[in-house]
């Protein structure tokens, strides 16, 4: 059953009056495995020991954070979703879609919220048809993550922010050494949204856009859609310089291994790369004609109502003081990734964290290069699916680019008349 199947009463208790003191229990899928998962159980605890009437039964939801959106679909059906759960961005406007989600927006407008402090693409991800349906979770951008020792080797200069696309090809074909299973750069070609998301910063740089400005209609396919992906079919098929992965777990490691050159990737990838104590740098993505737009893949930490004012309040609550800036700076710095809230900046949290984190300031100012948030229609998550695996099968060379997107444009059309 689809989520548009599910459609609800909406937030009839986050609009009661809600009582601060009472008992209450609440439940959040964190969608975090190992060590993340553990720090977040510590920051529950943390919170209810401050706050002895709320208890936080914590768990990861689900296997994977990928399985996550099944598990709410099937959890939406007998009323046992959480109260709280991550959610990947792209999938906001189905679970707003559900008539399970809190609407916060007049809470978000209280100037001692700080709404302002969050990126505008992770403003953009949380709001659904006027409703802010959540908070950000992670904040993130692409850019380049490249191995220096490679670059060395090669006599190449380093990527630059002047760096355009072909500057970026030409590169990878210098790296890609065959006889010692070498490669330029890497491509997840599993067909899934990180296929996709990819393709979007080539398109708009050019001048493309995902959908009309209804939101109703595809444009993907147009010319600048076609000139994007056959820049990648043109690398993959014709250079060999990148690296196909069919299962979006492989390039990461053998990049670490010092099998592939240059990642276009995002700050998630530091952790690992410090861990490995690899010699690497970080630049902002290549560019066409001077614009270096890329995307942000903002996550979220959904508010889910129960008919129950205690429960609707305590969650967002709760969320509230797991995106303050203090909190936070233990959290989203700790573990790599971008600061949520502008005003971390000026912790001394953030000034280690840029020193243990080489590079990682350039993933913060490119957030300024985040210009564009990804759809929040109705039909996203099929249209992506379509258009990913469009890319796939171009990139193996199993098809035109120009053919493809016009049969993923034709499939994705009927979706977004759902």
């Amino acid at each position: 059953m689809t989520l548009a199947a599910l459609v609800l009463a909406g937030c009839a208790g986050a609009q009661k009056t809600a009582d601060p003191n009472a008992p209450v229990t609440i439940t959040w899928w964190t969608g975090q495995a190992d060590d993340q998962e553990k720090q977040l159980e510590a920051l529950a605890a943390e919170y209810h020991a401050a706050h002895p009437n709320i208890t936080i039964k914590v768990s990861p939801g689900a296997p994977t954070t990928d399985d996550l959106l099944t598990k709410l679909s099937a959890a939406f059906v007998g009323g046992t979703h959480p109260d709280i759960s991550y959610a990947y961005g792209s999938w906001a406007t189905q679970l707003a879609q559900s008539g399970r989600t809190q609407d916060i927006s007049a809470l978000v407008k209280d100037p001692a919220i700080g709404w302002d402090e969050f990126p505008p693409s992770a403003r953009a991800t949380a709001t659904v048809d006027g409703k802010v349906i959540g908070l950000p979770a992670v904040v993130d951008n692409l850019g380049i993550i490249y191995n220096r020792k490679l670059f060395d080797q090669a006599k190449l200069a380093y990527p630059n922010a002047d760096w355009t696309w072909d500057d970026f090809r030409s590169a990878a074909k210098k790296l890609t050494n065959q006889a010692t299973n070498v490669y330029g750069t890497a491509y997840p070609v599993s067909g899934s949204e990180n296929t996709t998301w990819v393709l979007w910063p080539l398109l708009w740089q050019r001048g493309g856009a995902i959908l009309s400005k209804d939101g109703r209609t595809p444009e993907f396919n147009s010319d600048a859609g076609v000139q994007a992906l056959t820049f990648l079919r043109d690398m993959a098929v014709t250079d060999k310089s990148i690296y196909l992965d069919q299962t979006d777990e492989k390039f990461g490691p053998l990049f670490l291994d010092g099998r592939v050159g240059m990642l276009i990737s995002g700050p998630w990838q530091l952790y690992d790369i410090k861990e490995r104590k690899l010699d690497y740098g970080v630049a902002v993505l290549p560019g066409h004609n001077g614009d270096h737009q890329t995307i942000s893949g903002p996550d979220l930490w959904t508010l889910f109502d129960h008919d129950d004012p205690n429960r609707a309040k305590a969650a967002s609550d709760f969320v509230l003081w797991l995106t303050g800036k203090d909190t936070d700076a233990r959290w989203s710095l700790a573990n790599g990734n971008l600061p949520l809230r502008d005003s971390e900046k000026a912790l001394p949290a953030y000034q280690t964290f840029v020193k243990e984190y080489p590079g990682v300031e350039t993933f913060v100012e490119n957030l300024g290069n985040a210009k564009q948030p990804r759809p929040t229609v109705p039909g996203y998550v099929e249209l992506s699916q379509y258009v990913g695996e469009a890319i796939s099968q171009v990139m193996q060379g199993a098809a035109d680019p120009k053919q493809a997107l016009d049969a993923a444009a034709k499939k994705s059309l009927e979706a977004l008349a759902q």
